[in-house]
């Protein structure tokens, strides 16, 4: 592992930093989508990660695509067509599939610019805050290439397709506060504040049960692929295993009692 993707633990709370500021922390080098994968399969095997918050070292969220390799076609970007889609299979898009389908709930901390890759990167977290020096920008056009890591399927999900098809076709950078008008972020702090607020709501998060957490996050996944009847069925199920845990008792108990439950995921 290189230092690219800084890693701390918490309270059951992990931190992930992009640390590539002299960059922008680009996230299409190969060691960056390797640390990003397996930093998802360690919050998706390590039951004591109740949360976790995702943000960028120095003054970018993430700039997307690393630049100079798109000049000098190296990484991601060299040889033929058929190369580069597969290296796009095998790289950036392998990103997208992990953020999107890591277990815990994951909130973007979004510290400047996220552009590109580096915006959808931050629509695939389920809970997006921004400082006020955030902006967004879907800007592949204006690189003269187009969204190769799910950003058409994400981003209209995210804002609606009209306003989608606004960021994609313009590439203008949309300002934190508009994001928020949007529906893009949910929150947005002063730069200095940026991480405790991500901080403060990571721990609201996480003080309830691990387990039901993650089976909340299944289900709003599914909703977002499956029919009505498919996620009743499916919360149905998840329901009864929810019910026969020793944290759904001592949840109703602390309420009953007024008290603060004490959760450890069984």
């Amino acid at each position: 592992m290189s230092d690219k993707l800084l890693i701390t633990q918490e309270d059951g709370i992990a931190t992930l930093t992009l640390n590539m500021p002299e960059l922008r922390n680009p996230i299409t080098d190969t060691d960056m989508v390797a640390e990003i994968c397996a930093a998802m399969d360690w919050l998706n095997a390590d039951q004591s990660i109740r949360c976790a918050i995702l943000t960028g070292a120095g003054k970018a969220f993430s700039s997307g695509g690393n630049l100079k390799h798109m000049r000098s076609k190296e990484g991601i970007f060299a040889g033929d067509a058929i190369a580069v889609r597969n290296a796009y299979r095998a790289g950036i898009q392998r990103v997208a599939k992990a953020v999107w389908s890591v277990e815990v709930p994951l909130i973007a901390a979004i510290n400047g610019p996220a552009y590109g890759a580096g915006c959808d990167l931050a629509l695939f977290c389920d809970i997006r805050i921004a400082s006020e020096s955030a902006t967004f920008a879907e800007n592949f056009v204006n690189v003269g290439i187009i969204s190769g890591d799910g950003g058409a399927w994400i981003l209209p999900r995210q804002v609606g397709l009209s306003r989608a098809a606004e960021m994609a076709f313009t590439a203008d950078p949309v300002d934190a506060h508009t994001a928020m008008a949007w529906g893009l972020v949910s929150q947005v702090t002063a730069p200095e504040k940026l991480f405790d607020t991500a901080m403060t709501l990571a721990q609201r998060i996480a003080r309830n049960p691990p387990r039901q957490l993650r089976l909340t996050k299944r289900l709003m996944r599914e909703g977002t692929v499956s029919t009505l009847d498919q996620v009743l069925e499916l919360s149905a199920a998840y329901q009864g295993a929810a019910h026969q845990t020793a944290d759904h008792e001592e949840a109703v108990a602390a309420l009953l009692e007024r008290r603060v439950g004490t959760f450890t995921g069984d």
